[in-house]
């Protein structure tokens, strides 16, 4: 039965990423490079902050050449945890909502 349900948690989370555009799956990580100005990076950590700690989850930003980089991950695992994931979709909702206020 374990392994079942360790084959169903895969399916849902690979389910899950197929769904965020603009992220990139690499083993045990996923990421995503966003271009925004530094208002908005600023806004975007800021929010993306609360949610991460809410889901105990740390992301790793980088701010590059006018651009947000962003990567989750699980210390020390190989597989995503639904949280990592969960970000992931959080963050998207966050960036698009920051790009439509600055439209």
């Amino acid at each position: 039965m374990r392994a079942r349900r360790s084959e169903q948690h895969r399916d849902y989370l690979s389910d899950a990423l197929a769904l965020l555009q603009g992220w990139t799956h690499d083993g045990g990580e996923i990421r995503r490079t966003l271009h925004l100005d530094d208002s908005q990076h600023a806004a975007l950590t800021e929010r993306m902050k609360i949610v991460a700690d809410a889901l105990q989850v740390r992301p790793d930003v980088r701010r590059l050449d006018g651009r947000t980089q962003i990567r989750l991950r699980v210390p020390g695992m190989s597989d995503l945890s639904p949280g990592e994931v969960t970000l992931a979709a959080r963050i998207e909702d966050l960036y698009r909502t920051i790009i439509a206020g600055a439209a």
